[in-house]
């Protein structure tokens, strides 16, 4: 009884999930419309000054940290969404779709030969000319709010554990761009702030061995001393977000039979008490509440907590404003132009012949070799179906190719040939899942 109601629990979260982050998906597709019309209209110059010209920042004497509002967005409330994401790569390692060999191996290998192939793709196009090379990591990526926004676009014609098994594998994705850009799009590195940085995460470490759960602690020790040392350490300062989220508490203060048996007692006496017929709530009851707030704060991780408090901020408000402020192509001269060029070329056949390829012949790979298995009521042609939408790039790589590309016309190639290979990607995946009779789970 108690293992069908933890399931119907996780089922329960995981719903809400989806459901957060589709709309999430559809805010970003609105806002990226809003973003390439506002800068291909004659407003493209309020727009420019906007995102790029616009300088805020701090200067005490010697010291002074500014940078256009483009910058902030993607250095500093990008680092937030990423802290997001290493809250959720934490909670899947530990207790969810990755916390096992048996249950991580399909997402996490589909997840591999979905980086792998794209970024072969693109490199085989353009190998030959050293300074379209560097974009090879923009293909990579999956971004997970559009593809589930697309997925519930089909309703019930989605079986909830093909999205449970995209979700995983954006996941696993994410944590292999959180790679790639620490690893190889990095230009410069101060070791000395590095090793700054690291001092600051051994404190974070060692407060969560000692049972510390003030989030005020792990924020305030994680901006001033984390990720201000990753903003001088040449490393992206996003990267900061993920090895905070890491050092975040995961254990509960109390075991769950002592918060269930204390919650009833509180409950009972709550009950007992006689109501005051008036809205105002009596002394005794106020209290038990306050003891029920408290009993339950006990009862919650930190991390839990803190992503569920966060997905909604990362979702609504931080994603959308980094489409609003990096979307806007402005696209000068011939579109075909911009399609044709080897750059786009090679990110849109990455994203969508790419990460089909990736994750069709991975997945292949792996159950052929009995080391995993379809999840339940998930067909071969359901799973080529998310092969496809996995090509919805977008977020993750219009980010990976601000750093990608040094010149602003690369950078507008490679975001035409994003939003191109990821609008394809959406249509033939929901095509093929459309399409797609539905299997009765066991």
């Amino acid at each position: 009884m108690n293992i069908e109601r933890n399931i119907s629990s996780t089922r329960f979260s995981f719903k809400n999930f989806v459901k957060e982050e589709s709309f999430g998906g559809f805010i970003l597709i609105i806002v990226t419309v809003i973003a390439l019309i506002w800068a291909n209209s004659r407003f493209y110059d309020s727009y420019d000054f906007l995102w790029h010209d616009l300088k805020l920042g701090i200067s005490l004497g010697n010291f002074e940290l500014k940078g256009s509002l483009q910058h902030w967005i993607n250095d500093g409330l990008m680092a937030l969404f990423f802290f997001t994401i290493g809250l959720e790569i934490k909670r899947e390692l530990l207790a969810g779709e990755l916390s096992s060999m048996k249950k991580a191996s399909l997402p996490i290998m589909a997840a591999l030969g979905g980086m792998i192939i794209p970024a072969i793709i693109y490199a085989a196009i353009n190998f030959k000319n050293p300074d379209y090379i560097n974009g090879w990591g923009v293909p990579m990526a999956t971004d997970i709010a559009f593809t589930l926004g697309i997925l519930s676009l089909l309703g019930d014609k989605v079986n909830i554990n093909l999205k449970i098994f995209l979700t995983a594998l954006a996941i696993a994705d994410d944590l292999g761009a959180i790679l790639i850009i620490a690893i190889f799009y990095t230009e410069s590195i101060n070791v000395a702030e590095l090793i700054n940085a690291g001092v600051f995460l051994s404190v974070l470490i060692i407060a969560n061995r000692l049972g510390v759960r003030r989030t005020a602690f792990y924020a305030i020790v994680g901006i001033i001393g984390v990720w201000m040392s990753f903003i001088y350490s040449g490393v992206h300062a996003t990267i900061a977000g993920v090895l905070i989220a890491f050092t975040i508490p995961a254990r509960t203060r109390i075991s769950e039979k002592y918060y269930t048996d204390r919650l009833c007692n509180f409950i009972k006496e709550f009950e007992k008490e006689k109501p005051n017929d008036s809205t105002i709530l009596t002394k005794t009851q106020s209290y038990l509440i306050n003891k029920i707030e408290e009993l339950s704060d006990k009862a919650q991780t930190p991390l839990q907590k803190l992503e569920h408090d966060l997905h909604p901020i990362s979702s609504f408000f931080i994603l959308p404003l980094f489409a609003l402020a990096n979307a806007g192509v402005h696209i000068e001269g011939n579109i075909l132009s911009l399609l044709f060029h080897p750059i786009a070329l090679g990110i849109i056949f990455g994203l969508v012949i790419g990460k089909f390829l990736g994750i069709s012949l991975f997945s292949k790979l792996i159950i052929s070799l009995n080391l995993a298995s379809l999840p339940d009521g998930v067909t071969w042609r359901q799973l080529y179906g998310v092969g496809f939408l996995a090509g919805i790039g977008f977020t993750m790589s219009i980010f990976i190719s601000d750093m990608a590309f040094i010149s602003d016309y690369y950078v507008q190639i490679a975001k035409v040939g994003i939003f191109a290979g990821s609008l394809l990607a959406a249509v033939i995946g929901m095509i093929i899942l459309g399409s797609s009779p539905l299997k009765k789970s066991k």
